[in-house]
């Protein structure tokens, strides 16, 4: 029979089987050696805890025999009848009460027996208002945003949030400890290893911290809840990419800020003492990575050379915290698996440090039958993230290599101050293979002998110290190369020498490239085209912007991870409270949006002083614009949309642009709110904290992200030209179709001419409740409130007034006009750094990102509040 679902667990999920093994909610409640069996909270690994915030459970409990009361009829009184063996003289309904409490028959003071209080609750409406909707149906305590009150916090709580069960649990285990029925607990990696030590290979000594830690330390923070609210604000599958890395950079703040319980941290102490005095590797070991069909390889972090307890158990956070990295949930959500229900185990490993190390496959990871084998001097940390190229061995029946390949050698990682150096190769070693043959397939022969424990081809990182083969860790291979889903996901995770590659080429080639694209479109005017010709136009400029949307997807998009990459530095190096202080060190930098947007506010400037220009623009400004301002205009359609002078698509952008300069005349000649001071304190206290090479690596890193913030926002200024040359065609092609049937232009636009098209979203109908407040992404700190203006495409830019609030689907390159008139923006699209947001935190306007059916719920009109801290949009008032 399907067990019934909790009422704080997604629907669809009642049937679902509790990953790794688990069976439900049962579980020990007797001390220590079920325990150690069935996780830290005392049920079976992976299943949901006994209690979950604001849910209901009964428990029953029986009462001793003769004391139950009816359970139809509690008015029919029962005998009192003597238990056997009850001590004479004594009666059992007061002896009942005396009752250790919480124990049988024990009635809890607030309330029915067995039922726990909400901790929680949907607040109660104000009067007038409508109840708030599902996905914002809880307040906790004070969210930590700097001057903010209560947050509502959406979404279900996570494992370990729960209430405590009796009893204890063994959550620190060395390999030679792990016993088959712990498999659960300690993850893939810590279980292979204790099969490798087991087998009599060496491996180096490690201590296997298990998901009770990981529980213990969510149930006793309170983080599961804060990481469902993360989670919660929308449902993963309609979460972009931007929107998951801005919700996992929030979780994994809370992990850095947020240290173990005192007594935990004590008990975690004593468990690492016999490694604090020793450079470790902290790595992940996470239930379910080792299970068919999935591959976890690179999608969780390591961090090696860590010395001290403090500095260990930081490692332990991060790698926790990697859990919800925005690769792994993007991995976990395609593969099928339960995201809320994840947990990890972590291994602390003595740092072996070999003279040469690598990787084998016991298989090709293509599907071949060769083993392969790969070996680089030094650590094997650059071979796993590319920065270095290994050699490359193929072994056939375990004792012939077929075939190998030789790199040019230059570079080898060795242990450096609290993680790994680069250092240049000497000659004698950039000349001479890290092994020899015999060595190769020796190396090979232990990744065989693994496959035959596991039954399963496998993955095995080694080094080699001295003549001594030391076996680090080892995963499954699960699929072929060709085919691993992680590629797109691990492409997100990019070093800083692939990025220093990609800036070049977007910088260098794709940027120039798109510029010299939209300029050769420009000179051809669609208008002076025979409408067979404009027809042939059309498709070929459609499959320049399919290419070019393609290449921006697989060479820009990537380049974001600057951005990311810097943010985790950052947050890393200085745990702030905000994790996203770090994008005040990104602005300032030249930005072709606010460029393009002061060559607005300088021809608005000039209408102050010039009434006369102003009544023109706002009388006929399809005429030549006076003074100097014809000659401004033409500039900025050249110079950022590829517009020439006369074109149709120059004089509709003119005509959208004139009442926009009119609203910004009353405001213009100041400062441009994006004229900011730049956070010099702050870069110094990021620098303060790297000394030497590390501190060299701190400022490339800070300028790879300041030149990945200024070309998310430049790629979409040059792709836009693109598009509007595309749109000038199309719109020719629509004028023309509209003035009579033109055969050659037929079919172009199927969705026009009485095809289904896509189906039009429903807006709520009067009478439906609809939601006073709704959740998104925080994307621009601060607080404003005033009158929506809904704009569905740049055409209706013109009727937008100074300091309404800016409702949109996305906010594409033409309408960032609007920042200098917002008040505050709200978008669908969702993410800190699409190009909505980006403005928005130049121009230090509240955003929220993310908001589904913003554009829908939201009406012009409605007084509308939205928080940037919290990522709430309150509706006010309703027309």
């Amino acid at each position: 029979m399907p067990r019934a679902a909790s009422p704080a667990w997604p629907k669809g999920r009642k049937d679902e089987p509790p990953p790794e093994g688990g069976k439900g909610h049962g579980g020990s409640r007797s001390g220590t050696a079920r325990g150690a069996e069935t996780g830290s909270a005392g049920h079976q690994p992976g299943g949901p805890p006994l209690h979950h915030p604001g849910s209901l459970r009964r428990q029953r409990r029986p009462a001793p025999p003769g004391l139950r009361h009816h359970q139809r009829n509690p008015q029919v009184r029962q005998p009192r009848g003597r238990p056997p063996g009850f001590p004479p003289g004594r009666q059992p309904h007061r002896e009942r009460r005396r009752l250790p409490r919480g124990g049988r028959g024990h009635r809890p003071r607030h309330g029915r027996r067995g039922l726990r209080p909400r901790t929680g609750g949907p607040p109660p409406a104000l009067p007038g208002q409508t109840p708030l909707p599902a996905r914002i149906r809880r307040l906790t305590q004070l969210y930590p945003v700097a001057g903010r009150g209560p947050a509502l916090l959406p979404g279900p709580p996570l494992p370990g949030g729960g209430g405590t069960v009796p009893g204890t649990v063994n959550w620190a285990l060395s390999l030679d400890q792990i016993a088959p029925r712990q498999r659960p607990l300690v993850g893939g990696k810590a279980w292979a290893l204790s099969l490798l030590l087991k087998s009599g290979h060496s491996v180096p000594p490690a201590l296997c911290l298990t998901i009770g830690l990981y529980r213990r330390y969510l149930r006793q923070t309170g983080l599961g809840d804060r990481i469902g609210m993360e989670l919660g604000r929308k449902e993963m599958s309609e979460m972009r990419w931007e929107e998951l890395w801005d919700a996992s950079l929030r979780i994994r703040a809370l992990f850095l800020t947020t240290p173990l319980p005192k007594e935990l941290g004590k008990q975690a102490a004593a468990a690492l003492a016999p490694f604090a005095g020793k450079a470790v590797v902290v790595r992940s070991s996470a239930p379910g990575e080792d299970a068919p069909g999935a591959s976890f390889a690179g999608l969780h972090d390591s961090f090696v050379n860590l010395r001290g307890t403090e500095e260990i158990l930081g490692g332990v956070r991060k790698v926790w915290a990697s859990l919800w990295s925005d690769r792994a949930l993007l991995y976990r959500q395609e593969l099928g698996l339960a995201v809320e229900r994840s947990s990890m185990a972590v291994l602390v490993q003595e740092l072996a440090e070999g003279e040469r190390s690598g990787v084998a496959f016991s298989r090709a990871p293509d599907g071949g039958e060769r083993a392969v084998v790969e070996a680089v001097w030094g650590l094997n940390q650059g071979l796993v993230d590319g920065s270095v190229e290994p050699d490359h061995w193929e072994v056939e029946h375990g004792e012939t290599i077929v075939a190998r390949r030789a790199p040019s050698r230059e570079a080898a990682l060795r242990p450096g101050p609290g993680g790994v150096r680069s250092e240049p190769l000497p000659p004698a070693q950039s000349s001479m293979a890290p092994l020899a043959d015999g060595e190769v397939l020796r190396v090979a022969a232990a990744a065989r002998d693994l496959e035959a424990l596991s039954g399963r081809p496998q993955d095995v990182e080694w080094t080699l110290r001295g003549e001594e083969l030391i076996l680090l860790q080892a995963r499954p291979i699960t699929t072929a190369a060709g085919d691993d889903s992680r590629r797109w996901y691990l492409s997100l995770h990019r070093s800083v020498e692939n990025l220093r590659r990609l800036r070049r080429s977007i910088e260098e080639e794709l940027l120039p490239r798109m510029e010299t694209e939209a300029a050769a479109l420009a000179v051809i005017d669609p208008a002076g085209l025979p409408d067979r010709e404009l027809a042939a136009e059309i498709g070929r400029r459609r499959q320049i912007v399919a290419g070019w949307e393609e290449t921006y997807r697989d060479k820009c998009i990537p380049m974001a991870h600057g951005v990311r990459l810097f943010g985790t530095f950052f947050n890393d190096a200085l745990h702030p409270e905000d994790p996203f202080d770090f994008l005040a060190l990104l602005g300032g930098t030249g930005m072709r949006a606010v460029d393009r947007n002061r060559g607005l506010e300088q021809m608005a400037a000039a209408l102050r002083h010039r009434p006369e220009w102003a009544e023109h623009l706002r009388r006929t400004p399809e005429q030549p614009w006076p003074g100097p301002l014809e000659e401004q205009l033409e500039r900025l359609l050249a110079e950022f949309f590829g517009l020439l002078p006369g074109a149709t698509e120059a004089v509709a952008l003119r005509l959208r642009l004139a009442p926009l300069i009119l609203e910004l005349a009353p405001a213009a000649g100041g400062d441009s709110a994006a004229e900011k001071t730049s956070p010099e304190r702050l870069r110094r206290a990021f620098l303060e904290k790297f000394e030497g090479e590390q501190r060299t690596m701190a400022e490339e890193v800070l300028d790879l992200a300041r030149a990945s913030y200024r070309l998310r926002d430049d790629d979409n200024i040059s792709l836009g030209k693109i598009h509007t040359q595309l749109a000038a065609a199309e719109d020719e092609a629509r004028r023309r179709l509209a003035a009579k049937p033109v055969p050659a232009l037929e079919g172009l636009f199927p969705a026009e001419e009485g095809g289904p098209g896509p189906a039009p979203r429903e807006a709520p109908r009067l009478g439906q409740v609809q939601a006073r407040q709704l959740q998104g992404q925080p994307a621009g700190p601060g607080v404003a409130t005033g009158s929506a203006r809904v704009i569905d495409e740049a055409a209706g830019m013109g009727t937008f007034r100074s300091g309404e609030i800016l409702i949109c689907d996305a906010i594409d390159p033409t309408m960032t006009f609007l920042a200098p008139l917002a008040a505050g923006i709200v978008e669908r699209r969702g993410g800190m750094l699409i190009h909505g947001a980006i403005i928005a935190r130049e121009y230090g306007l509240p955003c929220v990102t993310g908001v589904p059916e913003a554009t829908l719920r939201i009406r012009t009109g409605d007084r509308v509040t939205v928080d940037g801290y919290l990522g709430i949009v309150t509706i006010s008032r309703l027309p």
